[in-house]
């Protein structure tokens, strides 16, 4: 993949609501031009179960007192929450020359790979996205989760990478439709990862997968 003329801009944007931060995509999405350079958004959600297009109720077991909210990228029910990092792609995809598929593949092995650096084994599932970890007392819990939406050719949504985060939310949700444990990096390693380490080392690989020769951090 040869390196692509514009900038790609890394923002870092702290904890957000869900529904201004999904507003915003959709927004960027919308105005986007073949000048406006690829985004990647990196920021905490405060808690929110979010419903994707194929989601179903009875996946929803007891929401309590975290709002459910319909979204229109792929998949079921997910939990975002602090410790937890999402990242958004605003990616032009015609004019990498990529497909769904292309950046589905290149997200999850970016999360293998992020979490290869901190010795987990971990990878994808043939028959539903995400990352999974492979070796241990959690071989098979889901670490990862995506859902994608692609309009006039440029994606957005993105991944979610359960690093040191609240768990016992997902108890209240079959996560996915899979039925699957969940987990998260900081119970896996002996010496705790600092959520912003690991989101810069997730956007560097990114960048690279992408084609990206660096990228642009901005903070807002």
């Amino acid at each position: 993949m040869a390196a692509p003329d514009l900038p790609l801009i890394v923002r870092y944007l702290g904890c957000r609501p869900y529904l201004d931060t999904f507003e915003a995509m959709k927004s960027f999405t919308d105005n986007r031009d073949e000048t406006s350079s690829d985004e990647i958004w990196l920021l905490e959600h405060e808690p929110v179960f979010t419903q994707g297009q194929a989601g179903k109720e009875e996946y929803i077991l007891e929401p309590g007192d975290i709002p459910v909210v319909q979204s229109d990228r792929g998949g079921h029910v997910t939990y975002h929450g602090p410790g937890q990092i999402t990242g958004y792609l605003m990616i032009d995809m015609r004019r990498l020359g990529i497909g769904v598929r292309d950046l589905v593949d290149l997200i999850e092995l970016s999360l293998v790979e992020t979490l290869a650096h901190w010795g987990i084994d971990a990878a994808p599932r043939p028959d539903a996205p995400g990352v999974y970890v492979q070796s241990g007392e959690k071989s098979g819990a889901k670490i990862g989760s995506l859902g994608l939406r692609v309009r006039r050719g440029c994606s957005y949504h993105g991944l979610n990478f359960n690093v040191d985060m609240d768990l016992s939310p997902w108890q209240r949700i079959n996560p996915c439709g899979l039925g699957v444990e969940m987990t998260q990096m900081n119970d896996l390693l002996d010496s705790p990862a600092a959520l912003a380490d690991v989101a810069e080392h997730l956007a560097k690989i990114l960048t690279a997968k992408l084609g990206y020769n660096n990228h642009c951090v901005k903070y807002k």
